[in-house]
């Protein structure tokens, strides 16, 4: 029993060291990188690609990188393409299949073009969880978010619950490249 206690001391010890890192390279990303370098949308709703498209107006020398269910991309393109933004500044995904998805699935091409500083646009109601995820995912690969809420009219933002939930997935996918998105049951629901 004090070998198994002992273990999880340890697992718990090094997750915390590494887990503490993403503070410092966060701060040396901002540091670096003062000023965004793209725009970054998080999908699921129409006026958020409205409001991103009016807001690249104000920022044209940026890409806009759009993280979206695959079935909303057309739509999402023609609501850029109707508002001035050329194709060639539009970078859609649909691989994501929820919140964390929408992040871990193009980390890797983030870092891979050296962006270390990103707008994120997304909900005033969902920016809470998704600063928590962005600080986690993105911040782990050295990119810091400036957050742009868009407004709506929820009035009040995603519970608690949900918030630590996904802070929860987004260090297991430090540590395990998953996010545990299999286990939502939606998923696998025509």
């Amino acid at each position: 029993m004090k070998r198994k206690l002992k273990l999880k001391n340890w697992v718990l010890a090094i997750a915390l060291v590494l887990v503490s890192i993403i503070p410092a390279r966060i701060a040396i990303a901002s540091y670096q990188q003062p000023v965004p370098q793209a725009i970054f949308v998080l999908g699921g709703a129409s006026e958020r690609m409205k409001f991103a498209a009016e807001f690249w107006k104000s920022h044209r020398n940026l890409d806009i990188w759009v993280s979206d269910f695959a079935w909303n991309l057309d739509a999402n393109r023609q609501i850029f393409l109707q508002s001035g933004v050329p194709n060639k500044k539009l970078h859609l995904d649909g691989r994501a299949t929820d919140t964390v998805t929408n992040f871990t699935t193009l980390v890797e091409e983030f870092a891979e073009r050296d962006l270390q500083h990103i707008y994120l646009i997304t909900s005033d109601y969902h920016m809470r969880r998704s600063r928590v995820i962005a600080t986690v995912v993105l911040g782990s690969q050295g990119i810091v978010v400036t957050p742009i809420a868009v407004p709506s009219s929820r009035n009040n933002s995603e519970s608690l619950v949900r918030v630590l939930r996904d802070g929860g997935r987004s260090i297991l996918w430090i540590f395990t490249a998953r996010t545990g998105a299999s286990f939502n049951p939606q998923l696998y629901n025509d």
